[in-house]
């Protein structure tokens, strides 16, 4: 792992594990066996190919059994084929032959392997099947983990006063709850969208048309075949395409995970700065060091590593949502080189998600220096004594506490006198006078306990 080229295999081999059989050479070469083999079954089952018989259960279980068995040596064998044939779904199509002479049965079939197919009807499934797997096995999961961190931290701040720091300048008091409620409500609303984005495939042949396949077979109701075929993967059918899937879907797919990596960069920046503020504490490592030369340091290192593992990410997401949809004429090549980039855009993003859910666990949170800001805060108060003015018909109430605050430092006495001489009806005077920064916080509370 020292001369990885990459870090999501050298340095973060760990925290991408999950993505490697998935994403890797050797996952993409197992999803187009499986969409090969299952295409095999589908010809089988159509009545009118008369020439590819219905398979007996000993052939089926046979085919099954080379997609659920594949092995990293099946997929060297594969690449052995490639180095000959110098194009790789073709030596996918040709591993299968070689199993299929193994078989009395499914040997009479094999020249039905890959039929009416272009290289893209295989690819573009299997590139869907990879995108669903990431996002069904290893996305929602990791999501998941830093949602519930998130909640179970909001839950236990909902009332907990702190300073609000509009332009990073002291503003009307808010609550710790409420702000990472207001997150999570974001994060939610982007997740959503990810598990319920549709994944789309084909398998149309050369041009989208279906030429091959009905001058074989004319008969045969295509369309309907193709829809069944790619809706037995789990995905959405595409009708209408060129030689490829137009890869909308994947720039749908990816500008979903490139918006929430821009809501958890803003998350990242925010407790980043929580801490530089005291409002949190991050508990000591036993061994670790947060500095070469300062040793009383701790760094909020996990949030740094995020974030820039997030901008990583989204550079590619952008790159791709940008790219794959365009396509000179019926097809160029230049989306198969991006399309084997995915895994590192996911990968990156993944570690920003684990380095996230990390940091998420160390902080602790010190309700004392968020209590010693509030209370040396008396100006935050003035909008509430103006808002106050203006129901009861004041002059100038807005003016008279700019004249008051703006860029002057008051002290609670202070503001206490300028309240007393307020001509307003005594209760409102009293509940100003008893004002904390503290108390005033609105609905904080209540808004971060939204479900």
């Amino acid at each position: 792992m020292l001369t990885a080229l990459s870090p999501l295999d050298g340095r973060y081999h760990r925290q991408t594990e999950a993505l490697r059989p998935i994403f890797s050479e050797a996952g993409l070469i197992h999803r187009r066996v499986l969409v090969e083999l299952r295409w095999l079954e589908a010809l089988a089952a159509e009545p009118a190919i008369a020439e590819v018989p219905a398979l007996s259960p000993d052939a089926i279980a046979f085919l099954r059994g080379l997609a659920e068995r594949f092995s990293d040596s099946d997929a060297a064998a594969v690449k052995a084929i490639e180095s000959t044939t110098n194009h790789d779904v073709k030596a996918v199509e040709y591993w299968i032959k070689r199993q299929l002479g193994e078989h009395a049965e499914l040997k009479q079939v094999a020249e039905f392997v890959h039929f009416a197919c272009t290289s893209e009807d295989i690819n573009n499934l299997a590139y869907a099947l990879m995108l669903k797997d990431a996002r069904e096995s290893v996305l929602v999961a990791a999501l998941t983990r830093v949602l519930m961190a998130l909640r179970k931290m909001s839950a236990e701040t909902a009332a907990l006063p702190m300073l609000s720091r509009t332009h990073g300048q002291t503003a009307s008091p808010t609550t710790l709850g409420k702000e990472l409620r207001n997150v999570i409500a974001r994060i939610e609303r982007q997740f959503r969208q990810l598990e319920a984005q549709p994944l789309l495939g084909k398998i149309n042949g050369a041009v989208g048309n279906f030429n091959a396949h009905v001058i074989a077979y004319p008969e045969v109701n295509w369309r309907a075949l193709a829809a069944a075929f790619v809706e037995s993967l789990g995905l959405t059918h595409n009708a209408l395409t060129t030689q490829i899937e137009p890869h909308d879907f994947i720039a749908e797919y990816c500008d979903i995970l490139r918006r929430l990596s821009v809501v958890l960069i803003d998350l990242c920046r925010d407790v980043w700065g929580y801490i530089s503020l005291g409002y949190f504490r991050q508990q000591r490592v036993a061994g670790e060091v947060g500095s070469s030369t300062m040793p009383h340091k701790i760094n909020p290192i996990d949030f740094e590593n995020a974030e820039g593992n997030f901008g990583l990410a989204n550079a590619l997401f952008g790159h791709f949502a940008e790219k794959l949809p365009i396509s000179r004429f019926q097809r160029d090549l230049t989306d198969s080189t991006v399309l084997r980039s995915l895994g590192s855009a996911v990968g990156y993003f993944l570690i920003g998600l684990r380095s996230l859910e990390k940091g998420l666990g160390k902080l602790k949170v010190d309700p004392e220096r968020m209590a010693s800001d509030l209370g040396a805060a008396t100006e935050v108060l003035a909008e509430a004594v103006q808002t106050v003015m203006r129901r009861y018909g004041l002059p100038e109430p807005y003016e008279q506490l700019k004249a008051l605050t703006r860029g002057n430092a008051i002290d609670a006495e202070g503001l206490r006198v300028f309240i007393a001489g307020l001509d307003l009806p005594e209760p409102a005077k009293q509940r100003l006078l008893h004002l904390q920064a503290a108390d005033y916080i609105g609905l904080a509370a209540e808004l971060a306990r939204i479900p």
